[in-house]
């Protein structure tokens, strides 16, 4: 039998006690993996265990891909009319709302972001999202084409069927939101893996799918490794759709397994290194604000995380004064403390990886502002960082653009000469689920949100009926 984790909270941002079932799902039950083994999950504010939840295996991928292939051909798929998934969605998120402090609690638990961001922004935007694609899953049609009069042609939008997604750590419930939203809506079954770092929500939300009323089989989530679980989703003949969000390696890997299996549809939402361009004639006090939101907010680890910042000359040294001391002033600590704006990074290896880039940018002559170090001796806090005196072949530079400013004309002739899927002007890091997001080039494939999204989870079938055509 699964273990359960029961976890009380006494902190100044929730009070509450949660406990819940941690094996995987597989066709609307939570059972151990077929090997009987579990997963650590780290407090990343401790280094701690938090708790342990079932392994599954790439047998457990098989079962789960067999659940989800009967539900679609059975009770789901286009065996369910759209109004009815409709319903089912909106159901899942009037429960999110209901739990909305509790899952922001887990968030903040299980990934280390403060309490306050996973409630006003994660829990709220993913709520918003499920809610969004719910009123989406009644409204999908084909189209009509005007051929000839002796001859009736259509066309259908069809779910694919088995589809695989894999999320990763950064945005945990955030990211299980954008991949199950639009999925569920145009009719699809779902085999999706969490990151082993941060499974607790995607666990929780397997309760609230079945309380919802999701028949068994259309949603199963399984926690498992990357090189196991995340393999066997990839190279799996049975699942006809893949979408990945993390790396560019690992996502160059997972299109890789899907070219050499049964050439499944792919969408990527991969990194990137964007740079923020601040011109002359911007607003210096909101540029520092937005540069420092979008660098530091979630703890740096956004894939759209503005982190060159380019200046225009003129306001350089002005600029980079402000904002050093907004640096200096943001508060890291315990994610339950209301005052907190950054808590730990996600689990050591990420802490390993940022150390060793900020001693990367030492070694080939990067200037520190400010910051650069770790703080305390516990967990895996990094105080904001600052890097002067760089250049482009650095390691610790990369590419995908942004921009800040007060002359509109100029802004808007620069966001679209920008080779970039995404570009905010005198902003960062602004969603929207009506909104497209994605990246160009090796920052993806496919677009997260609005109504492009439910083109990734979509047949386009052509019907020509013959009404008077002679042979």
């Amino acid at each position: 039998m699964p273990s359960v984790f029961t976890h009380e909270f006494n902190t100044p941002a929730y009070k509450g006690k949660i406990s819940f079932n941690t094996g995987i799902f597989i066709n609307g039950q939570f059972v151990d993996g077929s090997d009987g083994t579990t997963i650590d999950v780290i407090n990343p504010t401790n280094g701690k265990v938090t708790t342990s939840v079932s392994e599954a295996t790439s047998n457990d991928v098989d079962t789960a891909v067999d659940a989800a292939q009967r539900a679609f051909e059975t009770v789901w798929g286009l065996n369910a009319p759209g109004t009815q998934r409709s319903i089912l969605l909106g159901r899942l998120a009037t429960l999110m709302e209901a739990h909305a402090d509790e899952l922001a609690a887990i968030e903040a638990l299980d990934s280390g972001k403060t309490f306050n961001w996973a409630r006003n922004a994660d829990v709220a935007a993913s709520i918003d999202c499920i809610r969004y694609y719910a009123g989406w899953a009644d409204k999908l049609s084909g189209q009509v084409q005007e051929t000839s009069e002796a001859k009736l042609t259509y066309s259908r939008h069809e779910p694919i069927g088995v589809v695989g997604q894999i999320i990763p750590w950064n945005f945990p419930l955030l990211m299980f939101s954008w991949k199950i939203g639009p999925a569920l809506a145009t009719g699809n079954t779902i085999v999706l893996k969490p990151s082993e770092f941060t499974p607790l929500n995607a666990i929780r939300m397997a309760h609230l799918i079945k309380e919802a009323g999701f028949p068994p089989g259309v949603v199963n989530v399984l926690t498992g490794y990357g090189n196991t679980v995340g393999n066997a989703i990839s190279h799996h003949m049975k699942i006809e759709k893949i979408a990945f969000t993390g790396s560019t390696l690992v996502g160059r890997k997972v299109m890789e397994a899907a070219a050499k299996s049964n050439l499944k549809n792919v969408t990527l939402e991969l990194g990137g290194k964007s740079p923020n361009i601040i011109f002359d004639d911007a607003d210096l006090d909101q540029a520092v604000n937005w540069a420092a939101f979008g660098i530091f907010w979630n703890h740096g680890q956004t894939c759209c995380a503005g982190s060159r910042i380019f200046v225009q000359e003129g306001i350089y040294d002005e600029f980079l004064q402000r904002f050093l001391a907004k640096a200096r002033s943001l508060k890291v600590g315990d994610p339950f403390d209301l005052e907190t704006f950054q808590g730990p990074q996600v689990s050591l290896i990420q802490f390993d990886r940022i150390m060793g880039y900020i001693e990367s940018g030492k070694k080939e002559g990067a200037k520190i502002e400010v910051g650069g170090e770790r703080q305390g001796n516990e967990g895996y806090f990094i105080r904001p960082t600052i890097f002067t005196n760089t250049s482009p072949d650095m390691k610790i530079v990369r590419e995908e653009i942004f921009g800040t400013r007060s002359n509109l004309n100029r802004a808007i002739k620069t966001a679209n000469r920008l080779k970039a899927g995404t570009v905010w002007v005198n902003c960062m890091n602004q969603f929207d689920s009506s909104v497209p997001f994605g990246g160009f080039k090796q920052s993806g494939i496919g677009r997260e949100m609005g109504e492009y999204a439910l083109h990734n989870y979509t047949n386009v079938k052509a019907v020509h009926i013959n009404l008077d055509i002679k042979m």
